[in-house]
């Protein structure tokens, strides 16, 4: 069993490990959002936790709703350890990042599923990021393995000059 300290390590590995195999193709932003709950869903009830989806932060909305309690897409409740809390987001927003580090703060092992076709910056400890890369045409993602990787140029440029184009 590893350290009590690495243990969100591996569980970010763990679930990185499972949508790692994921593939859809030309899906909305909203359909992608939901495969990918889906399969967390489902990684986390093959572990043995109890899901809750749209489960309570501890963190609040800001005004004029700050009474009110900001959402967790999802929560789990583990038999052998603290709860476990992941968002997904398509964006980078801040505000996931604050939400995160707050439910940290109360015990909670943080992490956050981030899928783009851009470069996804990573979040400050505690926060674990499972990064999700995908392609996107028109508006429609997709994350496929059966797609070669494109050819280029078997020319050897070495160590040439590039000449001025202008």
């Amino acid at each position: 069993m590893p350290p009590a300290d690495a243990e969100p390590d591996v569980l970010a590995a763990s679930l990185a490990d499972r949508l790692t195999a994921l593939t859809f193709a030309d899906r909305t932003t909203d359909e992608v959002t939901q495969v990918l709950l889906d399969e967390i869903a489902a990684w986390a009830h093959d572990r043995g936790w109890r899901v809750y989806r749209r489960a309570a932060s501890v963190a609040r909305l800001p005004p004029p709703y700050d009474r009110q309690h900001s959402y967790l897409d999802i929560a789990c409740a583990r038999p052998d350890g603290g709860p476990v809390v992941i968002e997904v987001d398509h964006t980078d927003r801040r505000r996931t990042v604050d939400k995160l580090l707050e439910e940290a703060a109360a015990g909670r092992t943080p992490i956050w599923v981030r899928w783009s076709s851009r470069a996804i910056a990573t979040p400050p400890d505690p926060v674990r990021l499972v990064a999700v890369p995908v392609t996107t045409v028109r508006g429609l993602h997709s994350r496929r393995h059966d797609l070669p990787v494109p050819t280029h140029s078997a020319a050897d440029l070495g160590d040439t000059e590039q000449p001025d184009l202008f």
